[in-house]
């Protein structure tokens, strides 16, 4: 095997002298660190672990980023696909039920069976984009461990009657529109 100094003198581009200076140079400098037990800090050497250290810094928050992008589209793909395959008729649509979207008052047209289900809880809006989708509360509350945002409306039946209500013996009629 050929070394770097054989090639080097055999393209011409050093010479002899040249190579023989600078061994002596490097045989001078490990003798010095022998003796003095210290190790001479090579600047450029420490100047390119810094850059690749902070180069490789870079690459893993680049990763990172791109990793957390990567499961943010993994959670909406498996939120888009439980809508998909779960979602419920909102029937032939001649009442009107109003609910609340980023403090927007919004309206679907349901089926009387269907505003049963709503009111009574067993099903769930879900906002996904511009589409306004009815599905399972179970399902609803999949979507909200993912993602809360997407889920609009949930209606919560509770029996327990807080004994402090002063309006507890007035109870809503379950008709009632607004």
């Amino acid at each position: 095997m050929v070394s770097l100094q054989e090639q080097l003198l055999k393209a011409g581009l050093v010479d002899k002298k040249k190579v023989k200076q600078v061994n002596q140079d490097k045989s001078k400098q490990t003798k010095v660190e022998r003796r003095t037990g210290t190790q001479s800090v090579d600047e450029a050497r420490v100047a390119a672990q810094e850059l690749q250290r902070k180069n490789a810094e870079k690459a893993r928050e680049a990763n990172a980023q791109r990793d957390a992008a990567a499961a943010q589209k993994a959670i909406m793909a498996q939120i888009v696909d439980m809508v998909q395959k779960n979602r419920q008729s909102k029937g032939n649509g001649d009442i009107a039920y109003n609910f609340t979207f980023n403090s927007k008052i919004e309206r679907i047209f349901v089926s009387p069976a269907v505003r049963e289900h709503l009111v009574a809880g067993r099903l769930v809006i879900v906002r996904l984009g511009e589409a306004t989708e009815l599905v399972p509360r179970v399902i609803a509350d999949k979507i909200a461990e993912r993602d809360a945002g997407l889920v609009v409306r949930v209606n919560k039946t509770t029996t327990e009657v807080d004994p402090d209500d002063p309006y507890a013996a007035f109870q809503i009629p379950d008709d009632l529109m607004w």
